[in-house]
């Protein structure tokens, strides 16, 4: 740090690249209404709660929010909406708003959707973390309105220090230990330092939902849940492996499949949210690429480790985890276009992603399913994956085994957290 100026001085969170941007007493005082001198005065703070006081400033503060967004609708759809197939990079059919016909809405229902056409894949994963042993337990679904349904488990067991089997020096084993355990993680807590725990969970479980959508699925039609190309199988959680293998799976969902619809849970896009927000009830937009999401992640990613794993690329070997990367970048994420929808009057926007071909269809596809939830406005479909997949592989289904386990090995309590005991 020695030459900086303290002035321009930023906070690096611990293990990893990002930077804590600062933030002014302008911005705060514009944020919140109050500069952070009245926040921090604690003379400001209440004992207990005026609820009469309470419910009028929420709704006073709840109303004032909603009016500001209504008054921004109109003009986001004049200004905005003519510029999305202007702007450089827009993808193909970028424009908006098209508008669904309930007809073929209905029609879609009848045809595609109840009559199994189309099948979501959805994952889920548990995790028993003790001081000797983490348990990953990662199961997918995948389901169609038909009935038919598949499960699929895998569980991993991490042990900081796997017994030699040739017999070893406990004093240096104890060592290697303190070491290996100094990088992890407190107990049921995420680290981004805590790389093999992000590959083991996340990773594992995003892969696995793509892989099982693309080879197990029969239907014509695929719907994931997320985004494609998400951020841990992009840098693959550190491991070029995940990487290279996991952009296989989509770029085979991409380049040959092609009819798949993903749809977000919760897009930390807000700028993509605000323009869905602007549309209509059944009204969709298409707004952008895969390319324009994942460029930034694949320009500040560090591609450096070694490959285990095969990188032809079309009869070409690739000689660097980060061409294989770019190209994946260039040529297969521009195939996919992101958008947004708004199914019902009740429910907020989504962000879906579909391959630029299909595009039409596959909103009109997202939209059906979503209508059948009129305060959710998010398709059935996944939910009902997520239902199963949550009853099929819940807590219980790992936490209950593992517990007797423990009990057996004479330890019933003696490694559980806290948290884990509190109940």
């Amino acid at each position: 740090m020695a030459g900086r100026d303290p002035d321009e001085y930023e906070y690096v969170v611990s293990g990893t690249d990002e930077r804590v941007p600062d933030v002014s007493a302008e911005e705060y005082q514009e944020a919140f209404g109050e500069d952070i001198t009245r926040t921090l005065d604690l003379e400001t703070w209440k004992t207990g709660e005026d609820l009469s006081e309470v419910y009028a400033r929420l709704e006073a503060e709840v109303r004032e929010a909603i009016e500001q967004e209504n008054r921004t609708r109109e003009e986001i759809r004049r200004l905005v909406f003519p510029q999305l197939e202007k702007r450089p990079g827009a993808p193909k059919h970028a424009g908006a708003p098209y508008a669904c016909k309930r007809a073929d809405l209905e029609q879609i229902q009848r045809g595609l959707l109840f009559n199994g056409g189309v099948e979501a894949c959805d994952g889920t994963r548990q995790v028993h973390d003790t001081l000797p042993l983490t348990i990953y337990q990662i199961g997918v679904s995948l389901v169609s309105y038909r009935g038919d349904q598949g499960t699929w488990v895998h569980r991993l067991f991490r042990r900081d220090l796997r017994a030699n089997p040739g017999g070893g020096n406990p004093a240096d084993e104890a060592l290697e230990l303190l070491q290996r355990r100094s990088h992890r993680a407190g107990q049921n807590q995420e680290s981004p330092r805590d790389k093999i725990s992000n590959l083991a969970g996340r990773a594992v479980m995003s892969y696995a939902e793509r892989a099982i959508l693309l080879r197990r699925s029969q239907a014509v039609w695929r719907m994931g849940h997320g985004n494609p190309a998400p951020y841990e199988l992009i840098t693959g959680s550190g491991t070029m492996d995940m990487m290279v293998e996991s952009t296989k799976v989509i770029r085979e969902l991409v380049e040959h499949h092609q009819k798949f619809i993903y749809v977000a849970s919760e897009p930390s896009d807000r700028l993509l949210l605000t323009i869905g927000q602007a549309l209509y009830p059944l009204e969709y937009a298409i707004v952008g690429s895969l390319q324009e999401a994942i460029s930034k992640t694949v320009e500040n990613g560090h591609y450096r480790m070694k490959v285990n794993v095969d990188m032809t690329w079309d009869g070409r070997k690739i000689d660097s985890p980060e061409a294989w990367i770019r190209r994946f970048r260039d040529f297969v994420a521009p195939q996919v276009v992101v958008g947004v929808y708004r199914a019902t009057p009740a429910a907020p926007a989504q962000v879906f992603y579909a391959h630029a071909e299909h595009a039409h269809m596959a909103a009109h596809i997202a939209i059906a399913d979503s209508i059948l939830q009129y305060h959710r406005g998010f398709p059935m479909l996944i939910d009902l994956a997520d239902h199963v997949c949550s009853h099929v592989f819940g807590r219980e289904t790992l936490y209950g085994p593992v517990s007797t386990a423990y009990t057996e090995a004479g330890a019933p309590w003696q490694y559980l957290s806290e948290r884990a005991t509190r109940k």
